[in-house]
């Protein structure tokens, strides 16, 4: 289907289930007067980052695009630091440097055939986690007390918007088959719908240190159901590195496994 036309399908059908969501429970958002922001949030959190990593997945194996994605937390510490003015500790300087040599490890060491279309690959996987980054940031900065459903149909309304030509110039030649349609639906509505909607809930119930464990989750599981479903490669490169990456982000958000996290300021 292609990077656009298929991020389209996701956060199009995402906006409208969400849509129908808000019909059913009755509580419209109002959203008119602050469409600018929403859709630049649309861009940063979901146009931006959903059409790189597709478009990176072509030449990159599932588990290596998980792992690179959990640098987001690391991009956030700097953007943070650098607009909200939040203080770069010890810590996370060490957690910055940390991850960079991680992501050297993981690409250095990947079981993939190294080329010049891979190492594009591995950079718009990162610029898609940095832009991941800048999306968390400008949320908290830009809509602190907003409603979890506002936001989620906010910035897929606005991704889509601004997809809707690049995938309206890209559409494939002939029809998607079943499975096609069927995985399409499952990235649209559970994948996005789903999980926008209690990603914006914790970010207005938990607060981001405690969203950020996600972060701790997405590769493990990309990792593994790219082995257990996509029989893709994990070799001993792929391990390291990923133990260098998770390490290197508990560094910079400050979370323990074991005992109290510290504070953030």
């Amino acid at each position: 289907m292609g990077p656009f036309v298929l991020m389209e399908l996701r956060v199009g059908l995402a906006a409208a289930a969400l849509a129908l969501l808000t019909v059913a429970v009755g509580r419209l958002p109002k959203l008119r007067s602050r469409w600018k922001g929403l859709l630049a949030l649309g861009a940063c959190n979901a146009a931006i980052p959903f059409s790189l990593i597709a478009a990176s997945e072509i030449n990159l194996t599932a588990s290596l695009a998980a792992i690179l994605n959990a640098t987001t937390a690391l991009f956030a510490a700097v953007v943070a630091a650098a607009w909200m003015g939040e203080a770069l500790t010890k810590g996370k300087v060490a957690g910055l440097v940390m991850g960079i040599v991680g992501v050297a490890v993981l690409v250095g060491w990947t079981p993939i055939a190294l080329s010049g279309v891979v190492l594009v690959s591995v950079g718009a996987s990162l610029l898609a986690a940095f832009s991941y980054a800048l999306g968390g940031v400008y949320a908290k900065w830009a809509f602190a007390g907003a409603p979890p459903l506002a936001l989620a149909i906010g910035q897929q309304t606005g991704a889509a918007m601004l997809l809707l030509p690049l995938a309206a110039a890209s559409v494939p030649a002939e029809a998607p088959s079943l499975p096609v349609t069927l995985s399409t639906l499952a990235l649209a509505l559970l994948c996005t719908a789903v999980a926008y909607l209690l990603y914006f809930y914790l970010i207005s119930s938990v607060g981001p240190t405690k969203t950020l464990t996600v972060t701790f989750l997405s590769p493990v599981f990309g990792a593994l159901f790219g082995v257990l479903f996509l029989d893709e490669p994990f070799g001993i490169g792929t391990f390291v590195g990923l133990g260098i990456i998770l390490s290197s982000v508990a560094l910079v958000t400050g979370i323990r496994f074991f005992g109290k996290e510290k504070e953030r300021t």
